[in-house]
C-alpha cells in the first residue's frame, strides 16, 4: 500500500548480504487504515460475481506468466533459491487462477437444499455463500510468491478483499503482486502491509478471517488474538514428515524422491521430508545411494541459471537452528555420512545424510525446517508407523511400496493429513484434494475443490414460503390454551415415528369420541 510511513527496514540478499531494497515498516494505525480502505471497496467487488471476478484473475494470470522471468530474479535475490526452483511459483500461481477461476460459478453458486421434515416443508430454502468482507493472509519466506498466492487468489474469487501481510524476510514478492494488481487495472481489493510482528499482530486485531502460515508458536498466538476478536482461523503449521521406505520399494525412485523431497527449497517446506523409515534388509543399500547422490548434488551460489541444485538458506537464523539439530545429534552418537556443516559462504548449509539417529534427538523431536535427511532403521512396516506417529506433528508423509494396495492401507494408519505413495510434495498440485494438517501442524485445509473459495465465505440461510400464507401462524402472538395445545400436539405429531404416538395424540386434541391417550 502507498502513503507516507513511520519507518522502514531493509531486504537483504542471504546469499552475500547486500542491500536488494527498503521497504515500508507498518504502524497498526497504517494498518487498520488500509483495512478501512479495503472494506469500502469489497461491496463492488462481491457484487461482480463470480463471473466477473474470475476476469480480473485470469488477467492477473496472464500478467504473472508474462512477468515470469522478472519475479523469479525477485524470488532468487530475497529468498536465495536455485533459479530451477524460483522459476516454478508464478506458473504455478496461474494454474491454481486457472482452476478456481473455471469452478468459481459452479462453487459459490446459490444451493436449494431440501425439506428437513414436516416443519420445513413449506418453505423454498436456499443456501447462499456470502464473502468475509476482509481477509487477513500472514505469509511465510519459503515461498514467497507461491504461498501468498495459495490464499489471496481464492479468497479474492470467493468475493473478499485481502490484506497481505508477507514475512519481513521476504516481502519483495508481495509487493511485485500488488504492483500486477494495479497494472492490470483491477479494483483495489488488494494490498499489502509490509513489516514485522506488530503489523501482523495488528492485522489480526482488524480483519474478517485470518489465514496464518508459520510455525506452530506463532500460530498459537494468532489463533489465541482471533478467538478474543471471535473471528475464524485457519493454520498451516509446521511439519516433521516422515518417509517409510518398505523392502519391496522400488530403490532408485525412492532414493532419488527422498532426496528431492527432504532438500527442495533446501528442506525450507512444512512438507519436507525430515525423517526416514527404512526396514532393515534394504537399510543399507539405501543409505549408500542417498548417501552418493546427494554428496553429488551441487550447492553453493548460483553464479549462473541451473548451476546448482541447492542454495542458500533464507535466514541466517534458520542456517544456525539446522547446524544446532546436526551438532546435538552428533554429540549424541549419530554420524553424518555427508555435509554436517555450514558452507561458509553467506546462510549456506551443506545438505547432510544422518545415520544412527534416534527418537530422543531434536534432529527428530523438533522441526528442523533445513537440508538434513535423518535415517531411521526399522524391522518392518508396524515399526515404522509407530515411529513416523510417535510426534507432535502431523502434516504430510510418503510411502515407497512397489505394493500399492499395502501402500494405502499403511497410509490410512498415519496420523497425517496428506500421504503421499511412491512421491512427494504430490498433494500440493492436486487442488481438488485439501491440504492441511494434523495435531500441531495446523487447523483447517486449503484447496480441496469447492471447499477452497468456501472457506472464505459464510453461509446464509435464506427461506421463502411455498404458499399463500396465513395473517397469522397458529403458533404466533397472542398465545391461548387452545392453540398451544394445537401446536404442541401438532408438533408432537410431526416428530412422532409410528402410529401410535402420532395418531392419538391429534385425535386427543380435537376431542374425538373414543380417543385413548398416546
Amino acid at each position: 500500500m502507498d502513503g507516507p510511513t513511520t519507518s522502514t527496514f531493509e531486504v537483504r540478499s542471504p546469499v552475500d548480504g547486500r542491500l536488494l531494497a527498503e521497504v515500508a515498516d507498518f504502524a497498526p494505525a497504517q494498518v487498520a487504515e488500509a483495512v478501512t480502505t479495503l472494506r469500502t471497496a469489497q461491496p463492488a467487488w462481491e457484487a461482480l460475481g463470480p463471473k466477473g471476478r474470475a476476469r480480473w484473475m485470469r488477467r492477473l494470470r496472464d500478467w504473472l506468466l508474462d512477468e515470469a522471468e522478472h519475479l523469479a530474479d525477485v524470488l532468487q535475490a530475497e529468498s536465495g533459491k536455485p533459479r530451477a526452483e524460483a522459476q516454478l511459483e508464478a506458473p504455478w500461481m496461474a494454474e491454481l487462477i486457472n482452476y478456481f477461476a473455471d469452478h468459481a460459478r459452479e462453487f459459490l453458486a446459490d444451493e436449494r437444499v431440501g425439506s428437513s421434515g414436516l416443519l420445513s416443508a413449506t418453505k423454498r430454502m436456499v443456501k447462499v455463500h456470502r464473502p468475509y468482507p476482509v481477509v487477513g493472509v500472514i505469509s511465510p519466506w519459503n515461498y514467497p510468491l507461491a504461498m501468498p498466492g495459495m490464499d489471496v487468489i481464492p479468497a479474492l474469487l470467493a468475493g473478499s478483499a485481502v490484506l497481505l501481510k508477507p514475512s519481513e524476510v521476504t516481502p519483495l514478492s508481495a509487493l511485485e503482486l500488488a504492483r500486477g494488481w494495479r497494472e492490470i487495472g483491477a479494483p483495489p481489493v488488494l494490498a499489502v502491509a509490509t513489516g514485522s510482528a506488530p503489523a501482523g499482530q495488528a492485522l489480526v486485531d482488524v480483519v474478517d478471517f485470518v489465514q496464518f502460515t508459520g510455525s506452530t508458536g506463532t500460530g498459537r498466538l494468532v489463533a489465541h488474538r482471533a478467538v478474543d476478536r471471535l473471528v475464524p482461523y485457519s493454520l498451516e503449521l509446521g511439519g516433521k514428515d516422515p518417509a517409510i521406505v518398505l523392502a519391496d520399494a522400488d530403490l532408485d525412485r525412492a532414493v532419488a524422491g527422498v532426496a528431492w523431497g527432504a532438500l527442495f527449497n533446501s528442506g525450507q517446506a512444512c512438507v519436507s521430508i525430515e525423517r526416514v523409515y527404512v526396514e532393515d534388509s534394504i537399510h543399507d543399500s539405501f543409505v549408500s545411494r542417498l548417501t552418493t547422490l546427494v554428496d553429488g548434488l551441487r550447492h553453493g551460489e548460483e553464479k549462473t541459471p541451473y548451476a546448482v541444485d541447492t542454495a542458500a538458506m533464507a535466514t541466517m537464523a534458520q542456517r544456525n537452528l539446522v547446524h544446532r539439530h546436526v551438532t546435538e545429534a552428533l554429540a549424541s552418537g549419530a554420524r553424518a555420512l555427508t555435509g554436517g556443516r555450514p558452507t561458509g559462504v553467506g546462510t549456506g548449509y551443506r545438505p547432510t545424510v544422518l545415520v544412527d539417529v534416534d527418537h530422543s534427538m531434536t534432529c527428530i523431536r523438533e522441526e528442523t525446517f533445513g537440508p538434513t535427511i535423518p535415517v531411521i532403521r526399522v524391522a518392518d512396516a508396524d515399526e515404522a508407523v509407530r515411529l513416523a506417529n510417535d510426534s507432535s506433528y502431523g502434516l504430510s508423509a510418503t510411502i515407497w511400496t512397489r505394493d500399492l494396495a499395502r501402500g494405502q492401507s499403511i497410509a490410512r494408519r498415519l496420523d497425517v493429513g496428506a500421504v503421499n505413495i511412491n512421491d512427494a510434495y504430490a498433494n500440493l498440485f492436486a487442488l481438488t484434494l485439501p491440504h492441511g494438517g494434523w495435531k500441531t501442524s495446523g487447523s483447517g485445509a486449503r484447496f480441496g475443490g469447492a471447499h477452497g473459495l468456501r472457506k472464505y465465505t459464510r453461509q446464509q440461510a435464506i427461506t421463502t414460503p411455498r404458499f399463500p400464507t396465513l395473517e397469522r401462524e397458529p403458533a404466533w402472538f397472542p398465545y391461548s390454551r387452545r392453540r398451544a395445545q394445537l401446536t404442541r400436539h401438532l408438533f408432537h405429531a410431526v416428530a412422532a415415528r409410528d402410529l401410535r404416538r402420532r395418531i392419538p395424540r391429534i385425535v386427543r386434541s380435537r376431542r374425538w369420541p373414543g380417543a385413548r391417550s398416546g
